[in-house]
């Protein structure tokens, strides 16, 4: 998961451990290895992004290699599995199941996923698992400054830009989820949670990753008290399950001319409803909303507007969103596990203080106490 607040940057180490010349000499070696004879690899450059995430390490590759006697550019992008000594947000990190759901999205659809090349399960080249794909070339709305903050290209685009953007970030939405028979093409996601459904699965398998943020002893009774909220109000129809991204946002995607060219990070990729990709969506842009409205700044209100998405989901696809109240305070419950661990590693960097209440943790405990007593929607939709 990409970084999804103000505070990111202070969650990870100052400096990258990674040396790029070490970095590209070990690629360079790894390609000789990977790619036919005389294929003769140049990996001309590498670079360590500043803007790294706190769930995976990127290396962008610049290589030349022959095949069929030419030699061509090749453009690569490597995800590395973080090690433990960087503090990652997640217990599991499984590069395998990324790279098997961007390939099979790839085979099974048109959602602009970047085609996957090698898989590399073996942490002796780079010192941690990695996978390669090839490199796209676009802009990635800012989450660090979010980018409703102003002073960015989308920001300080034209409301029919605007517009366009969140129209076909919905439809990537809506061709994902069209993908037939996800369970038996995406088995590999279904995991060991107890349930007998999927969103049961889901909702378990969120319980022990709460868990094992948890494992320090200190517990939220905010997201203990959401927990049993979730229980009591649980849906009585789920509705079906397709292929969820997981981290379903716009911060995810690579645009060109506002147009998504490239669907990335798919860490919580799993079986789910069509609802759990929409509320993320839209509860991820409320967040950024209510840290500009607590910071004195205009925002984007008018954005990912939870009702229009939902409208224009249903025009796109002919499902009509239900049980949205109840997925926005799992989207909420979620991202407050996140914002735990995220915390967490800030502190264990020395970039934050531990707080005297556990739940001051949650960026967002207002927002998700709100949500509980039933009065945060009433507010900002009115």
């Amino acid at each position: 998961m990409a970084e999804t607040d103000t505070s990111a940057a202070a969650a990870r180490p100052d400096e990258s451990r990674r040396d790029p010349d070490a970095t590209r000499a070990a690629l360079q070696d790894w390609l000789a290895a990977r790619l036919p004879d005389h294929a003769d690899p140049d990996v001309a450059a590498v670079q360590v992004p500043e803007s790294n995430g706190m769930s995976s390490e990127t290396v962008l590759i610049d290589a030349v290699w022959g095949a069929e006697g030419e030699r061509a550019d090749h453009r690569l992008v490597a995800r590395i599995t973080p090690t433990d000594d960087t503090i990652p947000v997640f217990p599991d990190y499984d590069l395998a199941s990324q790279f098997q759901v961007m390939r099979v999205v790839g085979e099974l659809s048109d959602v602009p996923v970047p085609a996957v090349r090698w898989l590399e399960e073996d942490a002796g080249p780079l010192g941690a698992p990695f996978f390669v794909m090839d490199r796209v070339e676009g802009v990635v709305p800012p989450d660090v400054l979010p980018y409703d903050f102003g002073d960015n290209w989308l920001h300080d685009a034209s409301r029919e830009d605007q517009q366009r953007l969140e129209d076909t970030s919905i439809d990537v939405l809506v061709r994902l989820h069209a993908i037939a028979d996800p369970e038996r093409h995406f088995d590999f996601l279904a995991g060991d949670a107890p349930g007998d459904t999927s969103l049961r699965r889901h909702v378990a398998a969120q319980r022990e990753y709460y868990d094992w943020v948890s494992r320090d002893g200190l517990r939220s009774p905010l997201i203990e008290r959401t927990f049993d909220w979730l229980d009591e109000h649980w849906p009585d129809d789920e509705g079906p399950t397709v292929l969820s991204w997981g981290d379903a946002r716009i911060g995810n995607v690579m645009y060109r001319d506002f147009e998504p060219v490239a669907v990335l990070d798919w860490e919580m990729a799993g079986l789910a409803p069509r609802e759990l990709d929409l509320s993320w969506t839209i509860f991820l842009h409320r967040f950024f909303e209510d840290i500009a409205a607590q910071m004195g700044l205009p925002g984007m209100p008018w954005f990912l507007h939870r009702e229009r998405v939902c409208e224009r989901y249903e025009e796109l696809s002919g499902h009509t969103p239900t049980n949205m109240d109840w997925h926005l305070v799992y989207a909420a419950l979620r991202h407050a596990v996140v914002m735990s661990q995220v915390q967490r590693r800030a502190i264990a960097f020395g970039a934050a203080e531990q707080p005297d209440d556990v739940d001051d943790l949650i960026m967002h405990r207002a927002t998700l106490e709100e949500m509980l007593e039933g009065r945060y929607w009433e507010r900002v939709l009115s």
